[in-house]
């Protein structure tokens, strides 16, 4: 059986389960809503005919939007190991709806200061709640021996509807507004949360614990809880590493994106013309949604014939390789080319990373881990883009930068594989 027939057939296993293909369209249905929006920030953002996008611009977006949003991960993992998931799933999806319409109301009146970043920050601050909740949500719906294929199928698809979300809307771009985006995602933010109400209120858990203090006491301990988390992951190396690991990844993958916005809109065409560029930055994001579909008919392939380590350790070796080949030829080809693999790579690390924290973490800290994990994502990337600022010219063209993603790469592989022998050779 092929790559494509596995996937199929896993996919066929896991949707058996009606609860699983319940929060399965939660999360489709909202992760389309975030390509749309997606699109229509980054075109009213770096696309705009008036402005230019550098280096330092796209460092201080997405500090603005993802650091004070990071901030919000502790809170949420308190409260997902306390709250009812599927009313989390709700009630989020209803209030991030609301917010997009104000969303849309600024970006129609021509707002782009502090006004317009504080309620997109808003925006992302519930999809934290979000996103960790349908992770910790996923052992609910799923028997363990199936929580690989059901990691490959359930964020790869979300992913994949998210580029799909992103291809909607540079479509819609074309014959319409930033607004008129900005509306739309708010109609499938909307649709996914009223989707939420077909799952039972306390089939994705928490599971009930009696010696966990209220969600009211916990809140006033959130740094003695995150602690507590902390602690129980350091316990269980798998998990750790491999949260180690996809932060390291996300890094220099983070890099990676702010010469790719550079590159399409300051390299391959003329910094006036935001229209192509912007086409060209939806078919590198096409591309590398390609590579995430790749990955989910890889990765349970792959873990079937190799410790999951081992996979982690190919595909940030495959990371590596492409940004020197074909990456350093600076081509829109190549750069299709390295978008893909790195989709592929970007992808299978978080399947395998998922499924090692879910293995390894008790569901009464579930949440708490997820958030942290989600946490670890936002602040490596805005350290990326923070680097990448003052590294990258604004063609966003740079072989030396390039060198330093490929050996950081190469430095992490090492260096995971490592630690992960050591640990399977000290517990035979």
């Amino acid at each position: 059986m092929g790559l494509a027939g596995g996937f199929v057939a896993d996919l066929r296993t896991v949707l058996r389960g009606r609860g699983f293909r319940r929060l399965f369209a939660v999360r489709i249905g909202g992760q389309l809503g975030d390509g749309v929006f997606q699109v229509a920030m980054a075109s009213y953002v770096f696309f705009s005919p008036e402005r230019h996008a550098t280096a330092p611009t796209a460092a201080q977006a997405f500090a603005v939007l993802l650091l004070p949003y990071s901030l919000v991960g502790p809170f949420a993992g308190v409260l997902l190991d306390r709250w009812r998931r599927r009313q989390v799933l709700l009630v989020a999806n209803v209030v991030r709806a609301g917010l997009v319409v104000v969303v849309t109301a600024l970006v129609a009146a021509g707002e782009a200061g502090p006004a317009l970043f504080a309620t997109a920050l808003a925006v992302l601050s519930v999809n934290r709640f979000i996103l960790a909740g349908l992770s910790a949500a996923l052992p609910h719906v799923v028997p363990e021996h199936e929580l690989v294929m059901a990691n490959a199928v359930f964020p790869t698809s979300g992913a994949v509807a998210a580029m799909a979300g992103t291809v909607l809307g540079f479509l819609l771009r074309q014959a319409t507004s930033d607004a008129v985006l900005a509306a739309t995602t708010a109609g499938l933010y909307l649709s996914a949360g009223l989707l939420a109400l077909r799952l039972h209120r306390d089939l994705l858990g928490p599971d009930d614990d009696p010696a966990r203090p209220s969600a009211r006491v916990a809140v006033r301990h959130v740094v003695a809880g995150l602690l507590d988390g902390a602690r129980h992951v350091r316990q269980r190396p798998a998990a750790a590493w491999g949260l180690i690991a996809i932060g390291s990844h996300r890094f220099f993958y983070g890099i990676s994106t702010v010469a790719v916005i550079l590159l399409s809109r300051n390299y391959f065409h003329s910094p006036d013309d935001a229209d192509a560029g912007l086409a060209t930055l939806a078919t590198v994001v096409a591309v590398s949604g390609l590579g995430f579909f790749a990955a989910a008919l890889a990765t349970p392939v792959a873990t079937r014939r190799m410790r999951k380590e081992t996979w982690i350790v190919a595909l940030l070796g495959t990371a590596a390789v492409v940004q020197i080949i074909p990456g350093a030829l600076f081509t829109l080809p190549a750069v299709l080319v390295t978008a893909f693999f790195l989709g592929v790579a970007s992808q299978g690390i978080k399947i395998v990373v998922d499924t090692l924290v879910q293995e390894n973490v008790e569901d009464a800290y579930r949440g708490r881990v997820f958030s942290f994990y989600d946490v670890l994502f936002n602040v490596t990337f805005v350290a990326a883009a923070t680097f990448a600022a003052v590294t990258l010219p604004p063609s966003g063209k740079s072989y030396v930068v390039l060198s330093i993603i490929a050996a950081g790469y190469v430095v992490t592989a090492v260096v995971y594989r490592r630690v992960t022998t050591r640990a399977v050779r000290e517990s035979v």
